[in-house]
């Protein structure tokens, strides 16, 4: 017997991700994920690890035991999971910017993101605090101070498109395009950098992710959508690679952050975080996810595994 096969007319881009030894591809697959059936994509989807500018004192405290001092030192902490984890990407999460935190300037944020970029030898996704005005200004003083570096910069919005899609265009690097979990809106985001002048080679888009428990279903659906009407409708607006920030999602849930002195019946809290994060991130790589981010080195082991970078 032998197993029907389906023929797509559409593909997703291939893009190029970092520069030199340690730069990559994603994208490229003419299949839905995990269909290896009908034909194996050439690029496997990919595991960065979130390092924060400042110090998350928020973060469950087993996330930040598993983690240890490095935390304290956004260099240190990007080299550690390079150097243990195996990380194929940093994602830099640009906390202290947010002008409901501690607000610090555009320049500063810029001189953090220069200094993880020179430290480490593989690609440097920067992520600003997601308040459009001051990521404007933020995110483009990272473009320029890491010109040619070709780093991933996000979140890209419509509200900032304009002048965040121009330093991409100046500096060199690729646009994450963010919207609120809709194809529709995905889909026009696409549409505005484009017609401002961003390579289509330059964009990778994020759905915007749920947890499992907190919206999972959606984001899914969106992915699988958008995935289906690149393939087969041909559809080039939504022919981009996917980006997933998944581990900000889920260690932010009362699930992940409440203890097992204030709710004993939810088990171990580092487990319960480590699984949290692992089956949202195991849902979306059969959604689509090219390049998934998390924060707990055991979840980066389950998503390598899950990923096929690594046999369990």
């Amino acid at each position: 017997m032998e197993t029907p096969k389906q023929t797509y007319t559409g593909a997703i881009r291939e893009i190029e991700i970092g520069q030199g030894p340690r730069a990559f591809k994603v994208g490229g697959s003419g299949t839905l994920p995990f269909h290896v059936f009908e034909g194996a994509g050439p690029n496997p989807p990919r595991v960065a690890m979130e390092v924060d500018d400042i110090v998350p004192t928020e973060w469950a405290q087993p996330l930040l035991a598993a983690l240890g001092d490095v935390v304290k030192d956004p260099v240190k902490w990007a080299q550690h999971c390079v150097e243990k984890y195996k990380v194929d990407m940093i994602h830099l999460e640009l906390v202290g910017t947010d002008p409901n935190g501690e607000n610090r300037p555009a320049a500063e944020a810029a001189k953090a993101a220069k200094a993880v970029a020179e430290a480490i030898p593989v690609p440097l996704a920067v992520w600003g605090s997601g308040s459009a005005a001051k990521d404007a200004e933020v995110l483009r003083a990272v473009a320029e101070a890491c010109q040619g570096r070709k780093l991933l910069i996000g979140p890209i919005q419509e509200a900032n498109h304009k002048q965040l899609g121009a330093a991409i265009i100046g500096f060199g690097h690729t646009a994450i395009a963010s919207t609120p979990i809709d194809i529709n809106l995905c889909k026009q985001l696409n549409i505005l950098l484009t017609n401002l002048g961003v390579s289509p080679d330059r964009i990778v888009v994020d759905p915007t992710t749920g947890g499992v428990g907190y919206g999972l279903e959606y984001t899914y659906s969106v992915m699988e959508r958008a995935r289906l009407a690149a393939l087969t409708a041909g559809d080039d607006k939504l022919q981009f690679p996917t980006y997933c920030n998944i581990g900000k999602e889920t260690w932010k849930v009362k699930e992940a952050k409440l203890d097992e002195a204030s709710d004993p019946r939810l088990g171990d809290q580092g487990r319960r975080g480590v699984m949290l994060e692992s089956i949202t991130a195991a849902a979306l790589l059969v959604a689509g996810a090219d390049i998934m981010v998390l924060r707990h080195p055991e979840s980066v082991g389950l998503a390598r595994w899950l990923a096929g970078e690594l046999k369990g």
